[in-house]
């Protein structure tokens, strides 16, 4: 027997399939999408069979062993790796990996090890005859009354005398396997529909591969109808997955499955360790789950016979993956996986993404609408904040406006969200004699400071350093912090409001694992008055008591170089807006900014999505933006910029000799041109239709791919640019 195996290692040069012979006492044990170990030149690597076959033309060698009992990757994962190497041009092996979790990838640092609970019971023997002493008849006894102990009950006895009773055949042992994560059955009765979420409900067909944009306003109750569905498939016998953008969204997600569904869920994203990461992929394949919640990578999730995919809060950019290969979307995996199973894919938000909205309006995408609250209250008022005429008024960052609704809210003992899009205690430091500023000796970017560990770190490699006294500069003692940032801001409401109790949700605080669920739930307990975050607390929460919510400078995300900024900046405010207001309670919302007429936050003051999305719709025709036209960024890296740059203006000469319909823009820096002492620049393709586009890439990447100075990255539709 010859088989076909594909490696674990992630290089352009050795992406294919290798002959090895299977000796005869392993045959019985191969099958397509298992993993094998293999010998592969002075190495012995992993890699999973991808062909069966009579002979080899080569000489090959022997696999070492088989790594796997049951399949790893099923055939429709298989085919669905080769579909995303075809639309990112990242390696297969790669394609593959992302899919798993790390227990079940090449070895990387410890083998994570399945758990078990011991248990004992009383072996074939006449307890009368038995002689104990005093310990090991408290342990038979209470073997007698429960039948079956778990061994840390009865360790907590007598370990010797637990050995003793083992040994002469008292006791007899047994092993049985434990998942880390658990879930409770316990469910709570559901909520009746509203008839917007009935008629939702009743044009989703659920035996056909349709794509659903359901354009809910926040607070219509999105989350019933995917509920509601779900149980609808799970009665046909299928499974469901539910992607949701951010990993705090996904305890309060699990939490109201888990009421409604108890443990046929499983969880899977990157708050988990990878113990539990591997035991919720084990229960899967198990079928001991049939609906899977998690972040971007559950799309993966190795269910069969799926019935349904639901993307909630579809317009995240978390949804595709920029940082490494293969740079896939889980929004087009999701249509990928829901043709294969002729399934619906159902997309929701409030505030869709315009490439989405612009399908439905075609009619490629199928239009749902839930335009009213649940509750039948309307949206919160919003009042916007001129910060350019507040400036001598403000305390702190804080506009009397703002001060004030929040003395109300307070005094009402209501609760306040506060959003501001900056982590840390100022942006950056500067001299304000000499101008000075910190920046990374790693990365083009300023250090931000933080004033709990009292540091200046960077948030693109980690580094970090002290904070000087004196500006290296000048030898002055006038160092000042710029901008602002949440701890700042927590410092500023202490001293404001002594008596409120302040909660401060970023990635800072909540690096901790479970301190995402700890502090929503705390604050659901309303054990704090206002809680104050980054974009975390912008998406998904509901909080009943929230009656107010504050953004504290609207423009920081407008600032960003980037053609999506005002619409990311609508899309913020709009679902940050949306936290206020969701009980019986009325709503209001305070926007400060210095650019109250730009048109990103005059539509998201009055609610207007379609305003917003008919201007930003012209603005992109006119510029050749998406969804008019498609993206291709080619990121050019190296430690040398002059080698890089050079290099890029080649690939650049390439493409505008190939490429006969495209765009060319660059090259250029990109917008942080050094991270990690690695220089960057990049060029932008725009095309509506270029047939040879990707053979054109291919080829540059094969040019290069034994080049080690240089390193070539694609994203097919970028969500972010630099």
């Amino acid at each position: 027997m010859i088989i076909g195996v594909l490696v674990q290692l992630s290089n352009k040069n050795i992406d294919k399939v290798f002959d090895y012979s299977v000796p005869s006492e392993l045959q019985d044990m191969i099958k397509i999408g298992i993993r094998v170990e293999v010998p592969f030149g002075k190495q012995v690597l992993e890699g999973f069979v991808l062909e069966i076959k009579d002979s080899s033309d080569l000489a090959v060698k022997d696999i070492i062993s088989v790594k796997d009992e049951e399949v790893i990757l099923n055939d429709e994962l298989l085919e669905l790796g080769k579909r995303i190497q075809s639309d990112t041009l990242a390696t297969l092996i790669s394609c593959y990996q992302v899919m798993l979790p790390k227990a079940l990838k090449a070895k990387q640092g410890n083998v994570i090890n399945k758990k078990f609970d011991t248990f004992y019971y009383l072996g074939d023997v006449n307890i009368s005859d038995l002689k104990l002493n005093d310990s090991q008849q408290r342990i038979v006894d209470l073997v007698l009354e429960k039948g079956k102990v778990l061994r840390k009950e009865i360790v907590d006895i007598s370990l010797s005398s637990v050995n003793t009773l083992e040994k002469k055949g008292i006791l007899v042992s047994e092993k049985t396997e434990h998942y880390r994560l658990s879930y409770s059955d316990e469910k709570v009765e559901k909520f009746p529909l509203t008839s917007d979420q009935e008629n939702v409900v009743n044009e989703v067909i659920l035996d056909k591969h349709d794509v659903y944009l359901l354009h809910g306003v926040t607070g219509s109750g999105k989350t019933e109808v995917y509920m509601e569905l779900i149980e609808k498939v799970i009665d046909e016998g299928k499974t469901s997955i539910v992607l949701v953008p951010e990993i705090s969204l996904t305890p309060q997600m699990v939490k109201r499955f888990q009421n409604r569904f108890g443990d046929k869920i499983a969880a899977l994203h990157s708050a988990l360790n990878d113990g539990e990461k591997y035991d919720e992929w084990r229960r899967i394949v198990r079928r001991e789950a049939s609906i899977v919640i998690g972040a971007r990578s559950a799309i993966f999730a190795p269910l069969e016979n799926i019935g349904l995919i639901i993307i909630d809060e579809e317009h995240s950019d978390s949804y595709k993956q920029t940082d490494t290969n293969p740079r896939y979307s889980a929004k087009d995996i999701a249509i990928i996986r829901g043709e294969h199973y002729n399934c619906p894919v159902i997309m929701g938000s409030a505030t869709p993404s315009l490439e989405v909205m612009a399908r439905a309006q075609k009619g490629v995408y199928k239009y749902l609408s839930l335009p009213n609250r649940v509750n039948g209250k309307s949206l919160p008022s919003v009042e916007i904040i001129d910060m350019n005429q507040s400036m001598g008024r403000m305390r702190g960052h804080f506009s009397e406006t703002l001060i004030k609704s929040i003395e109300e809210i307070l005094e009402k003992d209501e609760q306040i969200i506060l959003f501001l899009n900056r982590r840390g205690y100022s942006s950056f430091v500067t001299c304000k004699n000499c101008g000075h500023t910190f920046k990374c000796p790693h990365c083009d970017i300023t250090l931000t400071y933080h004033k709990s560990s009292n540091t200046m770190r960077c948030h693109y490699c980690g580094y970090g350093t002290k904070v000087y006294e004196v500006c290296p500069e000048c030898n002055e003692k006038s160092l000042n912090n710029l901008g602002v940032g949440t701890q700042k801001v927590e410092e500023e409401l202490n001293n404001l409001f002594p008596n409120a109790r302040v909660l401060r949700m970023d990635f800072d605080t909540t690096s901790r694992k479970g301190m995402h669920e700890e502090m929503i739930n705390s604050f659901k307990n309303h054990e704090y008055d206002i809680l104050l975050g980054t974009q975390i607390v912008t998406k998904g929460l509901d909080f009943s008591n929230v009656t107010l919510v504050g953004v504290i400078n609207a423009d920081t995300s407008l600032n960003i170089p980037d053609f999506r900024s005002s619409e990311n900046t609508f899309s913020l405010l709009s679902q940050v807006a949306g936290r206020s207001g969701r009980s019986s309670k009325t709503g209001k919302v305070v926007i400060q900014t210095y650019n109250p007429d730009h048109y990103a936050i005059s539509f998201a003051k009055n609610h207007d999505y379609l305003g917003f999305y008919n201007k930003e719709m012209e603005i992109r025709r006119i510029l050749k933006y998406p969804p008019f036209y498609y993206l291709c960024f080619i990121r050019i890296s190296g430690k040398d910029p002059n080698y890089i740059f050079g290099e890029a203006n080649k690939i650049k000469r390439s493409l505008d000799r190939n490429l006969l319909h495209t765009s060319i823009l660059g090259p250029s820096t990109c917008s942080v041109f050094k991270v990690n002492n690695v220089y960057r620049y990049g060029i932008i393709l725009k095309y509506k239709k270029e047939d040879n586009l990707k053979v054109i890439l291919e080829k540059i990447l094969d040019h290069y791919k034994s080049n080690s100075n240089i390193k070539i990255d694609i994203d097919f539709n970028p969500s972010q640019i630099g």
